[in-house]
């Protein structure tokens, strides 16, 4: 169990947020150029602006903890160490890709290996799927924990609801992570949620709940860390409401800006969760511009040796589809 407490982070930890909420801002990016050079068939949803949510939770999480993610999950991939080039191939439905290509970008952050069972394009879908992994720990008296991301436009869904409810009720191992980006597609979490927070609705079913500034990494990282071990300690489920925000559109064709007001995006941009913790790190000497332009070149260098080599790697048979799916007979 992970038992770190205070902010008395190392700078190397603190030096590792840092890249790796970097790769995964500079991933989406170059995933919206392929998107824009009409290579991406689809939609795909950027993560752009989220960065310290992906980072801050799995870094928390123990290696065998299950993730249930979601169409936005690109960042929850590379967070939990998914190769991007598995990540890309799938986005560019390529047989290299963490579903051989037959998924597309809404399901690209799914492996066994790093233990993200599933990847939903459905709105609160996974969040009884995480509730039902969480089951199954417990039946085995496990110490494991299912985590369950998700947006602010699945809370009002039925399924939230009765996840929550019966997460509560059996005291289930089980996270739940709510990235409130404030838009569900085009319409403001103000305009369709009644209540004090998404946390508050957490705590009416009985559910440790927090409300974090999901635009710091660190009080991310602590804010779990102090859930799961309540979970961990048989205190049943608990709850993170991060309060972050979508820096792009909901998918590659929308560019977000004709339903949010100008002031709000400038106002979020301004406490970007990369350049908040470049900041910190800049003013206890741990970092400077020069070592964060090679670091970024490093990081570009690879994205791009990535990207080449899955553009030029074969798409999958589709006929193999059945293959993945089906047994075959004996």
């Amino acid at each position: 169990m992970k038992t770190e407490v205070g902010y008395a982070l190392s700078g190397e930890k603190l030096l590792q947020f840092f890249r790796k909420m970097l790769e995964l801002r500079m991933f989406e990016e170059k995933v919206e150029r392929l998107y824009r050079e009409g290579k991406i068939a689809g939609p795909t949803h950027l993560y752009i602006g989220q960065e310290a949510v992906a980072v801050g939770v799995i870094e928390a999480l123990d290696r065998d903890d299950i993730i249930i993610s979601t169409y936005r999950g690109h960042g929850h991939g590379i967070a939990r160490g998914v190769p991007m080039k598995a990540v890309l191939g799938e986005i560019l439905g390529r047989a290299v890709g963490t579903c051989k290509g037959l998924g597309g970008s809404m399901h690209a952050p799914i492996s066994v290996e790093k233990k993200i069972l599933f990847a939903t394009a459905i709105v609160g879908s996974g969040i009884p799927i995480a509730v039902g992994v969480a089951l199954g720990f417990k039946n085995r008296n496990s110490r494991n924990i299912a985590v369950a991301f998700f947006g602010d436009g699945a809370v009002n869904t039925g399924a939230f609801h009765e996840a929550l409810n019966l997460a509560s009720v059996w005291s289930l191992p089980v996270l739940f992570v709510c990235e409130n980006n404030l838009y569900a597609m085009t319409t403001a979490f103000s305009r369709v949620f009644a209540g004090e927070s998404i946390a508050s609705r957490a705590s009416c079913y009985g559910i440790k709940a927090f409300r974090v500034n999901g635009n710091d990494v660190v009080e991310v990282y602590h804010r779990t860390l102090e859930a799961t071990n309540h979970i961990r300690e048989g205190g049943g489920p608990a709850f993170l409401e991060c309060l972050t925000y979508r820096q792009k559109g909901h998918g590659g064709y929308d560019l977000g800006t004709w339903y949010r007001p100008r002031e709000e995006l400038d106002e979020w941009l301004a406490r970007d969760p990369i350049e908040l913790l470049f900041n910190r790190l800049k003013q206890d000497g741990l970092i400077t511009e020069e070592s964060r332009k090679i670091m970024e070149q490093e990081i570009a260098q690879e994205l791009d040796k990535v990207a080449d080599e899955v553009l030029n790697s074969p798409v999958a048979d589709f006929a193999s589809l059945q293959k993945y799916v089906y047994s075959s007979e004996a």
